[in-house]
């Protein structure tokens, strides 16, 4: 039973995110043999005043 859990920043359509857990199941099937009923994935989004690099937060810039 993989559990795959994605972050990112919010922002992304309905559109992208079910490409996404579309990809990622795809992948781990091909990967691990896992039946894709199996695969789990969990999608947290941050906003950019969560987010930080190099001491910037992704808001600021």
């Amino acid at each position: 039973m993989p559990v795959v859990t994605v972050k990112m920043l919010e922002g992304r359509t309905d559109d992208q995110k079910r490409a996404l857990v579309e990809k990622v199941t795809d992948a781990v099937v091909e990967t691990t043999g896992a039946a894709p009923e199996k695969v789990s994935i969990i999608i947290e989004e941050m906003s950019k005043n969560h987010y930080a690099v190099a001491g910037k937060r992704m808001s600021d810039q």
